[in-house]
């Protein structure tokens, strides 16, 4: 932020183009863009009744919770409840199935997708609602989550997701924020255009038919060359955009879904999303430049966004280092002192981040005032955790591998395609342009 703001200054004085500069702008402009949209969404209010099979994969979760997941959803009288326990047999989870009087199966497969297609085959609603198994309902999910399928148009419902007792750790909170970030902004805009580009798998419904139909491309797409088990959620709400039906957000419908509290499995999660995510936009990109050409920006950004900060930082310390360009800070009254002047625009750069992230992401700050207090700590996650993540993840995209975050959990098939160079070579140019237009 404090490079945008210098170069911005230095451009106006010198009319000399900054192509960092330039971008910001975009970011900022894709910002507004997000909060104008969504400042026209309304939540289905319409009672609408319609027969639903709840499906809860899973492969290994704390009993007391798996419970409470069962139990919150059984007491919303779905038409009914299908667990499939997926990978080793698990006798405490198939007693908690029982005791919750739900239908359940079990396969030897530890593959999501696979229960997924077993749950569907067993499944007789209209509606299905796709569950994670560490996902809490509040006592209206249901009934609020099938209210847009009063539309025929619609074909995919995603809930307002929340973190189970974000005062945990940092990491809960700043998981938190970026749960709320996303309710607030990015899923009440795709929504009011008919285009949520992922309807996120904690609680998702589909028309039944859609599944049905999808199934055995499901489990046999590939992308240059090798079959990824990431990202179902996306892939599936790929399909039913490209079915012709629209993809919302129904914000009244709540659940609750745990986070990690140890910053290993933290990371591990967001390798798994960020290379589902990238590669899923990649794969969707011809179809959504076509038909839905701002989701196709929003995505894009989201691949391009991390590439830039991170060249942008290599690119300030080689400035830093060899006292190159840095002519931008001469308009700030720094010390003589080389140290002085580092440790000052260090500071400053701190300070001006923090205040963009204040500003962009005020609604949440005003719901959870407290969190300002971690604010630092979520610009440092956020900068030297989350940005390299999805740049490695960007790079590793055709890599298969193991499902990350659960034991027991899908463990990768072992095939390689030649065409897993091109993420490497695409993502090494693109950090390479990024270090060349940095501040």
């Amino acid at each position: 932020m404090l490079a945008f703001l210098l170069q911005l200054n230095a451009w106006l004085v010198t009319g000399k183009v900054f192509l960092f500069a330039l971008f910001m702008l975009g970011i900022w402009f894709l910002w507004l863009l997000r909060v104008i949209i969504a400042s026209g969404y309304r939540p289905w209010t319409a009672p609408y009744a319609v027969t639903t099979s709840v499906i809860v994969p899973v492969v290994d979760e704390p009993e007391e919770l798996f419970r409470r997941v069962l139990d919150r959803i059984v007491e919303q009288r779905p038409t009914e409840v299908i667990v499939v326990i997926n990978g080793p047999r698990n006798d405490r989870l198939e007693a908690v199935c029982r005791a919750a009087g739900v239908r359940w199966a079990w396969i030897a497969d530890a593959g999501k997708r696979r229960a997924l297609q077993v749950g569907v085959g067993m499944a007789s609603g209209e509606i299905a609602v796709l569950v994670d198994s560490d996902t809490v309902w509040t006592p209206t999910t249901l009934a609020e989550l099938v209210k847009p399928f009063r539309d025929p148009t619609v074909g995919g419902v995603t809930t307002r997701q929340r973190i189970l007792d974000p005062g945990r750790s940092t990491l809960t909170r700043w998981a938190d924020w970026l749960e709320n970030v996303r309710n607030e902004y990015t899923m009440p805009a795709m929504s009011v255009l008919g285009t949520v580009g992922c309807l996120p798998g904690r609680t998702i419904a589909f028309r039944r038919s859609i599944l049905v139909s999808s199934m055995d491309r499901f489990l046999s797409e590939r992308f240059l060359g090798v079959f990824l088990e990431v990202s179902d959620d996306r892939t599936l709400t790929n399909y039913t955009l490209m079915a012709g039906y629209r993809t919302v957000f129904q914000s009244t419908s709540l659940v609750y879904t745990n986070a990690p509290t140890r910053l290993g499995t933290l990371v591990r999660q967001q390798y798994r999303w960020a290379r589902g995510s990238q590669y899923n936009t990649l794969r969707m990109l011809p179809w959504m430049l076509i038909h839905a050409p701002v989701l196709a920006v929003f995505y894009l950004a989201d691949i391009i966004v991390p590439f830039v900060l991170v060249g942008s930082i290599v690119s300030w310390g080689i400035s830093i280092a060899t006292r190159d360009r840095a002519v931008i800070y001469d308009a700030l009254p720094l010390p003589d002192t080389p140290w002085q002047a580092v440790a000052v625009i260090l500071a400053l750069t701190a300070l001006m981040t923090m205040l963009s992230l204040s500003i962009r992401f005020s609604r949440h700050f005003i719901e959870r005032p407290r969190d300002l207090a971690h604010l630092p700590a979520f610009m440092m996650i956020n900068t030297f955790l989350l940005m390299p993540i999805r740049v490695l993840g960007f790079i590793r995209m055709a890599h298969n591998a193991g499902w990350g975050t659960r034991r027991g959990g899908f463990a990768g098939q072992r095939t390689r395609s030649a065409l897993l160079v091109l993420p490497y070579l695409l993502g090494g140019a693109l950090l390479t342009v990024s270090v060349m237009v940095g501040v």
